[in-house]
């Protein structure tokens, strides 16, 4: 074992899929247990906030359930975890938790346990706030001078600080030329707040600054006051860094008296309270995470400094001191003090790897054995020496090029690779794309990154069948050119017909989708039994269509569709994958409540057990195995239903990518106009408990109609709701949405990012209609 890799104290991993970052992190006596050791507090964007009380253990206990005091799941994503003096009537700490529009303050109190299951800690709510505006971060202390209690700072992502003493909310300020929210860190020596804008330059400004400055509901209220409306917010006092900042540490330790600590993308620089630079490093890595803290030699600062190679460095001042290898890539790093140990360091990745540890060096006690002496047989030694050389050989010509940073591979030459592609479930794929990215060197060393897309052959999915006359669903495609032979179109697959006028396929985990061309017309029909079925052969059919053209000369040739859009069919996948939402919520309620009732009779049971008084069980053991079997049951069908709503949602994407390619060859959009309707309605690339499919596209097909696809100028200056994106009650409001934009893009409406108003004419092709669920194209 290496002496230069931190030596593990305890460790944890948090949760399966959870992300993390450097406000998720904190310690403290959150509890008041008043023994002077620090508690870990965790919370990750999954909404789960975790306390740990770590101890040294044997390698054989379990560490982490002994070590974990608290574990709850909260409703919404947790930003950043502080320990203080948050409460009014009371001087003991408490912990405030940021949400994205909620900040909410809790008391962590633990009771004596009645069993040998230790003792037990809860959470109880003492007050909340709610926030106007999406927070970003947020810094606490003795604002104004205040002594004994903390005040707290939330920054917003529109750059408003609104200010909190306490349980009442006191006021809120706007940044001046504000663009991007960055780091936060309140100075109590100058009783000031420190940040880094976005034109990347510290700037300090005073509290009384801005308490005295004029108020603003808005920004635009903020940006338009005037000398005779009140004082404007001024800076105290600015330093262009010429680099984002990842963070800011004021620490409050005698020995770093009148420091302020900046970490850059590329440097440390470490300021007065005037602003003026102290020192400054040039860092040649990639920082994570730093903590500045006390030195034990005068008149010098030690900082804590994690990377992106996995490494924990120790400066002093600008002299590097240690160096210590992580197991991960720190995001947020903090020293405690533990009953055990005093002085650990607490890393935590990005995925959840809670780490004590501590850079020193353990001694090793092993003594190498003695080598008996004897002869060498040299005759032998070359013989093994051969038949190893003969393995090493075999095994170079036979060795199989695998995804990792390649062999060596020459400039200008090639490497093929293969590899096989599997279906994930029991159902079609929505997309047969892919992405591939290969990391490299250059001859001069720099690591560089190559990336690009592939996509897979529909063969791989489906294969071909007979083709069907009559289905459900029917789409037909139109062109400005004679009808072709679907063999030249589709080479490799024989149609029914020598004249190549219908070809079918089977998909392996779906319906048959058939092709039909018109013998008199320039039109394609494309049916199926399952709606979102029909996707991937249209994809293929219009991408087939241009490269064939293509290769004849054609310049002139176009794909279109007629109309109308079958949204009514389109409405059915939507409204299936809502249902499936709905059933998961109500498995999830059903759930908690059995888990509840369980483990009081689990409580209830352990009492009586534990009394020294035999006393009957009043049928608890029966009520606990009625209950057990409802958890399992309630879980088992839950499993199946999150198995259902994944398929489901594969299938909305293929309905929805479906509903997108009609609408552009409908319309003609252009790439740019496609790629937008296509971040609208496909926003997310998996559901989440926290963040649906609805409920985003929604919020985004909103915005279209009110910005680029406005009736009016005065439609245009309506601003979105600032209310939190939740699951609704219904579809109807987002088939209502969905169909107003079809009609708009019908009707002429440009989408576009510009903020211009775009008041659309109409213009209709010859034969285009409203969009329309009711009506199916035909031949």
């Amino acid at each position: 074992m290496s002496l230069f890799k931190a030596r593990d104290w305890w460790s944890a991993v948090l949760g399966e899929g959870e992300e993390f970052d450097q406000g998720c992190l904190c310690v403290g006596d959150v509890d008041n247990s008043g023994s002077g050791c620090d508690k870990v507090v965790v919370g990750s964007y999954m909404g789960m906030l975790r306390i740990f009380a770590p101890h040294a253990s044997k390698p054989a206990e379990q560490t982490v359930a002994d070590a974990q005091l608290l574990e709850v799941q909260l409703r919404d994503p947790i930003i950043q975890v502080e320990v203080g003096k948050f409460v009014s009537c009371s001087e003991l700490l408490h912990l405030a938790v940021l949400h994205p529009r909620k900040l909410s303050v809790y008391a962590v109190s633990g009771t004596a346990g009645n069993v040998e299951h230790g003792d037990q800690y809860q959470l109880r709510l003492v007050y909340e706030h709610n926030l106007q505006r999406t927070a970003c971060n947020m810094t606490y202390g003795p604002f104004g001078g205040v002594t004994g209690h903390h005040f707290i700072c939330i920054q917003s992502m529109d750059g408003m600080l609104m200010f909190f003493e306490q349980e009442s909310y006191a006021f809120g300020r706007f940044l001046p030329g504000f663009l991007l929210p960055g780091p936060l860190c309140y100075c109590a020596r100058t009783d000031s707040f420190i940040t880094v804008s976005s034109t990347r330059q510290v700037e300090c400004y005073r509290y009384e600054t801005l308490a005295v400055a004029t108020d603003a509901d808005t920004r635009q209220d903020s940006e338009q006051q005037s000398k005779s409306s009140g004082k404007r917010l001024a800076v105290s006092w600015l330093l262009v860094l010429g680099e984002q900042a990842l963070d800011i540490y004021v620490p409050s330790a005698s020995p770093m008296a009148s420091s302020i600590f900046v970490l850059g993308e590329r440097n440390l620089f470490c300021l007065r309270d005037s602003g003026q630079i102290r020192f400054m490093k040039k860092l040649e890595y990639n920082p994570s995470c730093f903590l500045p803290y006390a030195s034990v030699s005068e008149g010098t600062t030690n900082v804590l400094l994690g990377n992106h190679n996995n490494m924990l460095l120790v400066y002093q001042d600008t002299t590097l001191k240690w160096a210590a290898q992580l197991s991960c890539v720190p995001v947020a790093v903090r020293v405690a003090n533990f009953l055990e140990l005093k002085g650990l360091v607490v890393t935590l990745s990005s995925e959840g790897h809670l780490q004590c540890s501590y850079m020193g060096t353990d001694p090793s006690f092993f003594t190498a054995p003695k080598v008996e002496a004897r002869e060498v047989n040299y005759d032998e030694v070359d013989a093994e020496m051969k038949a190893l050389h003969k393995v090493i050989r075999e095994a170079t010509k036979n060795q199989v090029i695998l995804f990792s940073l390649f062999v060596f591979i020459g400039s200008g030459s090639q490497v093929v690779v293969a590899f096989s592609a599997f279906l994930n479930g029991h159902y079609t794929p929505a997309d047969l794309t892919g992405d591939i990215a290969v990391s490299y060197s250059s001859p001069t060393g720099v690591p560089r990154v190559a990336q690009c897309k592939f996509v897979l052959p529909l063969r791989l999915v489906c294969c071909p069948t007979s083709a069907s006359k009559n289905s459900k669903y029917k789409i037909t495609v139109d062109t400005n050119k004679p009808p072709v032979n679907l063999n030249e179109v589709f080479p490799g697959t024989s149609a029914e017909d020598k004249e190549g006028n219908a070809l079918a396929f089977q998909f392996i985990a779906g319906s048959r989708v058939t092709v039909l061309a018109s013998k008199t017309s320039q039109r394609y029909r494309i049916q199926s039994e399952s709606f979102e079925d029909i996707w991937l052969v249209a994809k293929e059919l219009v991408q087939r269509f241009d490269r064939h053209f293509a290769k004849l000369g054609v310049k002139d040739f176009r794909n279109s569709f007629s109309g109308p859009i079958p949204l009514a069919e389109y409405f059915e996948t939507v409204d299936h994958h809502f249902e499936l939402r709905v059933n998961a919520q109500k498995y999830q309620d059903l759930l908690s409540e059995r888990a509840v009732q369980f483990r009081a009779i689990q409580r209830r049971l352990l009492t009586r057990f534990k009394d020294k008084t035999p006393a009957p069980l009043q049928n608890l053991d029966t009520l606990m195995e009625g209950t057990y079997r409802q958890v399992i049951a309630l879980a088992d069908a839950a499993e199946e239903n999150r198995a259902c709503l994944v398929q489901a949602f594969s299938r909305l994407r293929s309905a929805t990518h479906l509903l997108i390619l009609l609408v552009s060859l409908w319309q003609g959009l252009s790439a740019e106009q496609t790629a937008i309707l296509e971040a609208t309605l496909l926003p997310l690339l998996q559901d989440t408990p926290q963040l649906g499919w609805e409920e985003s596209v929604d919020a985004a097909v909103s915005h279209l109609l009110r910005t680029c696809l406005s009736r009016s100028p005065k439609d245009q200056a309506i601003s979105l709701s600032t209310m939190q994106l939740s699951m609704p009650k219904d579809t109807s409001r987002l088939k209502k949405h969905i169909t107003l934009l079809c009609d708009r893009i019908g009707k002429g409406g440009r989408l576009s990012l510009s903020s211009e108003a775009n008041v659309p004419t109409p213009v209709m092709l010859p034969g285009q209609d409203r969009p329309n669920g009711g009506q199916r194209s035909r031949l």
